[in-house]
């Protein structure tokens, strides 16, 4: 009798402790449900909840994530830089190994190399800034189907007829747009001379130039000035200064010249030192290059920058692939990034928040409700590259310096 008792003892523990273990949630899927409630009250699809240490997602992929440069350094105040500074900051933050490689020259090859010994370092992510890598994918990712690259600023384009594997995701941005608000900030702050200096004619560098042409020209219609507006349009033929593209920068700015929209790596540069030498201004390019432009040639040299959010597709990419496991979302894929809020700071291209504002001709609410209205289709930039703008302003188009 007394085996009996027990046994029906334990039989009700068991149950007890079964029913529990049924009905009870982890802190994760509590905040999984909470959330998940929450959205569905705001008639939108819940976003995943914040993993928990307990889960450790990454510790258990095992992801590495390196950075490869292009071919310039990680101080470039550009591509590189802000790529590094992404990578390296996310990864710190969420405890994952980084680093970076260098390649040892401006090549596919070279940098195809460096590739090769991050993957046999054991990296499985990489990060890859710039059009130049369209055929460092092409020799790389198909040989290596289990490292996930994310592409930066690389298009189909530069693909050609290459079809993406489903470990590589490429982002582009609608450079366009943001050339377009430097281009209505420019000359909503008075400037009517105006110069476009562009690297080599890439598409992304194309796409900005024509884009300037086109925020010059609305900024000009809408004052009532398109007659007395001229953007002298130019080409360097290569991504950094040197004594020629300088010289032939010293004419533009002693034409009249005041302000030059430099978008090509560093060959800023040479803007810069033309313009040093009469009081010239700059429009800087995919990050905000106030401070080190105003640092190295002068203190309110620059007007504005145009932006693309490189940092903010770095961090989404590496949280989705590692934290919330939504690569699915990325492979293959080249994305096309532009607008997604009337908030600047949500955007994937904006200008800089160092813009020269100025009361009563171009305020920051002035650009906030450009931004708005550009979200919403009320302006709309056209993205053709295959033919200049049809603007009625004045347009010197120059061909390449070299």
């Amino acid at each position: 009798m007394k085996k009996i008792a027990l046994i029906c003892v334990l039989s009700m523990l068991l149950c007890i402790f079964a029913g529990c273990s049924n009905t009870s949630t982890t802190p994760t899927e509590a905040a999984a449900q909470q959330t998940e409630a929450a959205a569905s009250q705001n008639g939108a699809p819940a976003e995943p909840a914040a993993p928990t240490e307990a889960e450790a997602p990454a510790a258990e992929a095992n992801w590495r994530v390196a950075m490869i440069t292009d071919y310039g350094d990680i101080t470039d105040q550009s591509f590189n830089q802000t790529t590094f500074e992404a990578g390296n900051n996310w990864c710190k933050e969420n405890n994952i190994d980084f680093t970076y490689y260098k390649p040892t020259a401006d090549s596919t090859e070279a940098r195809v190399a460096s590739v090769d010994q991050a993957v046999a370092d054991g990296y499985n992510v990489l990060l890859m800034p710039g059009f130049a890598f369209a055929d460092t994918v092409k020799e790389t990712a198909e040989a290596n189907p289990d490292v996930r690259f994310i592409v930066l600023d690389v298009g189909e384009g530069d693909y050609g007829d290459y079809v993406l594997p489903e470990n590589v995701y490429s982002a582009v941005y609608k450079e366009e747009l943001a050339g377009y608000m430097a281009g209505v900030a420019a000359v909503k702050l008075g400037y009517t001379h105006l110069c476009y200096l562009g690297g080599m004619a890439v598409p992304a560098v194309i796409r900005y130039g024509y884009g300037f042409v086109q925020g010059c020209n609305a900024a000009a219609e809408e004052l009532g000035i398109a007659d007395a507006v001229t953007v002298e349009y130019v080409y360097g033929n290569q991504f950094y200064g040197d004594a020629d593209i300088t010289a032939f920068m010293d004419t533009i700015y002693s034409i009249g010249t005041e302000v030059c929209f430099a978008a090509g790596g560093s060959i800023y540069q040479s803007a810069c030192e033309a313009a040093a030498k009469v009081g010239g201004k700059l429009i800087g390019v995919d990050v905000d290059q106030a401070a080190i432009i105003d640092a190295d040639y002068g203190e309110g040299m620059t007007v504005t920058s145009a932006m693309k959010g490189l940092y903010t597709t770095v961090v989404t990419a590496l949280s989705d692939l590692i934290l919330n496991n939504a690569w699915d979302n990325y492979a293959g894929k080249v994305a096309s990034l532009g607008l997604v809020s009337d908030n600047p700071n949500e955007n994937y291209v904006q200008i800089a928040p160092s813009t020269q504002y100025e009361d009563g001709k171009f305020t920051e609410q002035d650009y906030l409700d450009l931004v708005g209205r550009m979200y919403r289709g009320e302006i709309t930039v056209s993205d053709d590259i295959t033919k200049e703008p049809a603007v009625s302003i004045t347009v010197n188009y120059l061909g390449n310096i070299k």
